[in-house]
């Protein structure tokens, strides 16, 4: 099987040393409002009760917040 939204979600967090501040932070730059008990629920194991599958929004909704966190925003076009 391939990855999941949720690993490449748990690699991303390692790989840039986030901590859920960040995440939240970083979701909020797109006007999208997650939890820290959210975020707690991706990144269990799955076999965890709690454990909830992260969807294609949350995760579109991070990366372009992310790009915005690395890049800055776009500037606007002429």
């Amino acid at each position: 099987m391939g990855l999941t939204n949720n690993d490449i979600f748990k690699k991303l967090r390692v790989a840039l040393k986030l901590r859920d501040d960040d995440i939240v932070k970083i979701c909020a730059l797109v006007d999208f409002k997650v939890s820290k008990s959210e975020l707690g629920a991706f990144f269990r194991k799955e076999d965890h009760p709690k454990y909830m599958e992260c969807g294609d929004q949350i995760l579109r909704n991070f990366l372009n917040g992310l790009i915005i966190h690395l890049r800055g925003p776009m500037p606007p076009k002429k």
